[in-house]
């Protein structure tokens, strides 16, 4: 048994959602957004922590790391689960996280998503767009929805991630994966494959770059449908990072494609909850008939009041979501005030003594 191994049971058995390594520390281990020392373990000095990150890495992928210093892949242990890998070069040396991936694919209903998150996935094509900050719960949300499609439809559904995190059994649906890397060259290279495969869904598992997004936004205006994720907290700073990714002489033609193809926004935080577990908090946009026109005319101040009108057909603001989760005594006033954008809507639920102790 690989010596991480060991690390990582003990991290599934408690409980725990990513395993922390870096030369001359001890190994951690975070649960319910705290990090705690995995019990009797040493540091790892620098000579100690090369072979045992190298032990569970393919030769080609650990020249790659060597190489570039850093490096993602995915690890299994069979019968426990799989795992997301990231070596990192540190000023003390290598390191490493590693975050559990489940091995059931949850649905929808376990993880308590509204019924509009259906209506998105059973959507004919354009662009959908989950988004959140690293370790939000973005990949578990869409695999939820990619799940759903394959339970009730019949779709030729095509992933590309780096790595390869869920495995999705074919049920109604065939999906074809592909790891960046192991099966192709790029996200570029993959999605131009895909345009040429028949497909009725692609899922791009990061939107990096203007290749990238651009080919993203060709898919859509296709007919096809598109998942893909940033790393943004909001619709408006989506759409803004969307478009600020490409110079300003293809801004226009970039706005005119994203209105035309955005179908919706999904943004997403993970909170802790008042019973020590997290739970999702969702900022949602929908399809509008003003939306294409507020994002070619650069109005984007102006979707906050799409949201906020378009409430019956499930549209919310993270905020109005942050207090819904806090009125139904499932968040604290605190976790509601760290995580809100206008804070001052949640000072009011916030103990006496919360601003002497933050200095």
């Amino acid at each position: 048994m690989a010596k991480i191994d060991a690390f990582l049971r003990y991290m599934a058995e408690n409980g725990g959602s990513d395993l922390h390594l870096q030369s001359n520390h001890k190994p951690k281990v975070r649960k319910s957004g705290n990090l705690t020392d995995i019990p009797s373990q040493d540091a790892i000095s620098p000579a100690d922590m090369e072979p045992i990150l190298k032990e569970i890495c393919p030769p080609e992928k650990w020249n790659h790391y060597i190489n570039n210093l850093d490096l993602d892949f995915a690890y299994e242990i069979s019968g426990l689960s799989r795992f997301r890998v990231n070596y990192m070069r540190t000023v003390e040396g290598m390191g490493a996280v590693m975050r559990t991936i489940p091995t059931k694919i949850m649905t929808l209903e376990q993880l308590k998503l509204p019924d509009v998150f259906k209506e998105v996935a059973s959507q004919q094509s354009g662009l959908v767009l989950v988004t959140g900050p690293t370790g939000s719960g973005k990949s578990t949300t869409l695999a939820a929805m990619i799940n759903y499609i394959n339970e009730n439809y019949n779709k030729h559904i095509v992933t590309i991630e780096d790595p390869l995190e869920f495995v999705h059994p074919n049920k109604k649906s065939v999906i074809v994966q592909r790891e960046v890397h192991d099966h192709t060259k790029s996200f570029n290279a993959a999605l131009k494959g895909a345009m040429r495969a028949d497909p009725d869904i692609i899922l791009v598992g990061e939107m990096r770059d203007p290749e990238t997004i651009g080919l993203a936004l060709s898919c859509a205006a296709m007919g096809l449908l598109v998942f893909g994720t940033l790393h943004t907290n909001n619709a408006p700073k989506t759409i803004d990072r969307i478009i600020g990714a490409f110079p300003a002489k293809d801004q226009p033609q970039i706005r005119a494609m994203l209105g035309g193809t955005l179908r919706t926004i999904i943004s997403q935080l993970l909170c802790k909850t008042i019973d020590g577990k997290r739970c999702a908090s969702h900022e949602i946009l929908l399809h509008h008939a003003a939306l294409p026109g507020l994002i070619r005319d650069s109005q984007l101040n102006a979707i906050r009041g799409i949201i906020e009108a378009g409430r019956k057909q499930g549209m919310k603001s993270m905020d109005s979501d942050l207090m819904q989760l806090y009125k139904e005594k499932r968040i604290s006033g605190e976790e509601a005030y760290m995580k809100a954008a206008e804070k001052s809507l949640f000072e009011a639920f916030l103990p006496a003594d919360f601003f002497s102790k933050q200095h």
